[in-house]
């Protein structure tokens, strides 16, 4: 499977103000989640973010949603985005993978990914843009994610997917993203 920015959708899950000082890999996390995010606008890629709770967990942290250009989070109680009906209404007709970034691997990125596989979804993990705040609970999450279906990758790995050329006209720009 492959990624295409036709039929896929950036989901940067519950990267919180609260919740990302208790992860020890935040603040990579955060730095390849804006790459994520900068790459599905260049790409012309819907874009879902999510905050779980945010009156007690706080907002999504500012260097993100500086680069989400005002949309707006869609806020759950729920732990798998796909227990939030309006998760999935988000997601436009012909979307068949979701790319998904975001904290914590084993709870709400485990649940969602679990529930998009089952849905009939493709899903594609950025691992480097994703985290916990323990690392065994992260690492057995990511073995049980591919072991169900889902497709490890990186965030650099994507890029140059979802760029599939260097004759695409966005390359150099794609490229300026992962210089960084």
């Amino acid at each position: 499977m492959r990624v295409t920015p036709a039929h896929s959708i950036l989901c940067v899950i519950d990267v919180q103000e609260k919740i990302i000082p208790t992860i020890p890999t935040g603040q990579h996390v955060i730095t390849e989640c804006c790459r994520l995010v900068e790459a599905a606008d260049l790409f012309d890629m819907p874009i879902i973010f999510t905050e779980q709770y945010p009156k007690g967990l706080g907002q999504t942290v500012k260097p993100i949603t500086s680069k989400l250009k005002n949309r707006k989070s869609l806020e759950k109680l729920s732990f798998s985005c796909c227990g939030t009906p309006a998760f999935l209404d988000q997601i436009p007709p012909g979307v068949e993978t979701l790319i998904v970034c975001g904290i914590e691997t084993h709870i709400c990125i485990a649940q969602t990914v679990l529930d998009a596989l089952q849905t009939g979804f493709r899903v594609s993990i950025a691992v480097d843009a994703v985290g916990s705040h323990r690392e065994h609970d992260h690492t057995v999450a990511l073995r049980r994610l591919e072991g169900s279906g889902a497709v490890l990758s990186t965030t650099e790995a994507i890029l140059f997917e979802l760029c599939e050329t260097a004759e695409n006209p966005v390359f150099k720009r794609m490229q300026q993203l992962v210089a960084r």
